[in-house]
């Protein structure tokens, strides 16, 4: 079972930036999509972006040209690079592991969830 484990969340101003980072321990990174998803209060987790295992992203309509996905398999770590932040970007964040190595924004497939990362965007 792979073991997924968020970092980085916080409060910050509109305008801001955070990075997240994406813990991964008992299996080879190489051969997984990691997937990060996010959950607002009182509405549905969605995806916001994913890698694939031979570094293929992609990102939801919403965050693009503002966040950037990348992976060090190396230091077993997946991290999402946030700017231009939102208020409307506050939610928990998960990342969450797909052994199939596909990147997609749909969470079937991915059956390893971390426990989250909140963030706030707020002034």
């Amino acid at each position: 079972q792979v073991q997924l484990v968020e970092s980085g969340g916080g409060l910050v101003q509109p305008g801001g930036s955070l990075r997240l980072s994406c813990a991964v321990s008992g299996a080879n990174l190489d051969y997984y999509a990691i997937g990060w998803f996010r959950q607002a209060p009182g509405k549905e987790r969605e995806g916001v972006s994913s890698i694939s295992n031979s570094d293929g992203s992609n990102y939801a309509s919403s965050v693009k040209g503002r966040f950037t996905i990348s992976r060090d398999n190396s230091k077993n770590t997946v991290k999402l690079q946030m700017n231009s932040l939102k208020p409307e970007d506050t939610a928990v964040y998960y990342c969450a592991a797909d052994p199939r190595g596909l990147r997609q924004l749909d969470a079937i497939g991915f059956i390893d969830w971390g426990q989250g990362a909140q963030v706030i965007i707020s002034s």
